[in-house]
C-alpha cells in the first residue's frame, strides 16, 4: 500500500478514536447539564467534546508521527515539521468550523424537539462526525499533506 494511503488511514483512525471517546463523554455531559437551557447544554457539551477529542487525537497523532520528523543524524527536520503542522492545522481548522456549526445547531434543534439530552448529543455528534470526516479528508487532499514519498 502506498505510504500516503497509510498516512490517511492513521489520521482517520486517530480522528475516529478521538470522536469515539468524545461521544461517550459528551453524552454523559449532556445528560449532566440537562437542567440547563438548551443553548447552554449545547455549548457546554461542545466544549467538553473538544477537550476530550483533542486530548485523544493529539496524543495518538503524536505517537504515530513522532519519528517522521527525525533525520538520520538524530536532528529534527524543522522545515518538514513546520510545513506539515501548517497543513494539518489548516485541515483540522476547516473541518472544526464546519463540525462546530453543524453539531451545535443540530444538538440545539434536537433538544428543542424534546430529545433526551444524551441522545441529542450522540445523534448530533455522529452526523457532525460524518460531515467532519468528509471535510477533513478533502482539506488534507487539497493541502497535499500526504504526498508520495513523504
Amino acid at each position: 500500500m502506498k505510504q500516503k494511503y497509510q498516512e490517511y488511514l492513521k489520521l482517520n483512525k486517530n480522528v475516529l478514536i478521538g470522536f469515539l471517546g468524545s461521544i461517550i463523554i459528551s453524552a454523559i455531559a449532556a445528560d449532566y447539564f440537562a437542567d440547563q437551557a438548551d443553548y447552554l447544554n449545547s455549548s457546554f457539551t461542545l466544549i467538553i467534546d473538544y477537550v476530550v477529542f483533542f486530548s485523544i487525537f493529539g496524543g495518538l497523532f503524536y505517537l504515530d508521527n513522532r519519528k517522521k520528523y527525525v533525520l538520520e543524524n538524530g536532528q529534527r527536520d524543522n522545515t518538514l515539521l513546520k510545513s506539515d503542522l501548517i497543513k494539518i492545522i489548516s485541515s483540522l481548522g476547516i473541518g472544526e468550523i464546519v463540525y462546530t456549526i453543524v453539531r451545535w445547531i443540530l444538538q440545539y434543534y434536537l433538544l428543542q424537539i424534546d430529545y433526551e439530552p444524551y441522545l441529542a448529543s450522540i445523534v448530533s455528534q455522529m452526523i457532525s462526525t460524518v460531515v467532519y470526516m468528509i471535510t477533513l479528508n478533502l482539506s488534507v487532499k487539497l493541502t497535499k499533506l500526504y504526498k508520495d514519498g513523504s
